[in-house]
């Protein structure tokens, strides 16, 4: 499986924040339309990302549900049909719930970062420090705190779960 270190906070000044992670970033900008539908399983998280209508991606992953920087372990599986695969999941495993954001992703190193308008729920950020095999946390760690002083992100904004935790909750 791959790892990262990430955070997700509520974005106090979404324009602000985007225009600094834009000036950040060694990469332009991609702005994305995804759709999360996450399914029932026994442990960790599943969910299909749906980009179009002939490209997603099936993800599994484990992360703690805590507010500070955590370690989340995933597994990305690519697919060209993600209707007939949510048909097929929703069918074999049960439907928890669907979250549809538009992403603004920018890369500084092996960060990325998403600026996030999702759905019933508002503006946030997150940081995702892809670590390589056998690195130190203390790299990812430094480089989160880096990035949250960078975008004035404080303890208060952070965020603990995932955004269907946060959709199912208003429900």
């Amino acid at each position: 499986m791959n790892h990262n270190i990430e955070i997700k906070a509520r974005a106090k000044n979404f324009s602000t924040q985007l225009k600094v992670a834009e000036n950040l970033s060694d990469t332009p900008l991609e702005i994305l339309q995804q759709e999360d539908t996450f399914f029932s399983v026994n442990s960790g998280r599943l969910k299909l990302r749906k980009f179009s209508e002939s490209h997603g991606e099936l993800i599994f992953y484990r992360r703690a549900n805590n507010k500070h920087a955590k370690q989340s372990s995933y597994q990305i599986c690519p697919t060209e049909t993600p209707e007939i695969l949510k048909k097929t999941l929703v069918m074999a495993l049960g439907l928890i719930g669907i979250v549809k954001k538009t992403r603004f992703l920018f890369r500084y190193g092996q960060t990325r970062i998403h600026l996030d308008k999702v759905e019933r729920l508002g503006h946030f950020i997150e940081f995702e420090y892809v670590l390589r095999p056998n690195e130190d946390l203390k790299n990812a760690q430094n480089v989160i705190a880096k990035l949250m002083n960078d975008l004035q992100i404080n303890e208060e904004d952070l965020v603990s779960g995932a955004y269907i935790d946060l959709l199912l909750s208003d429900s």
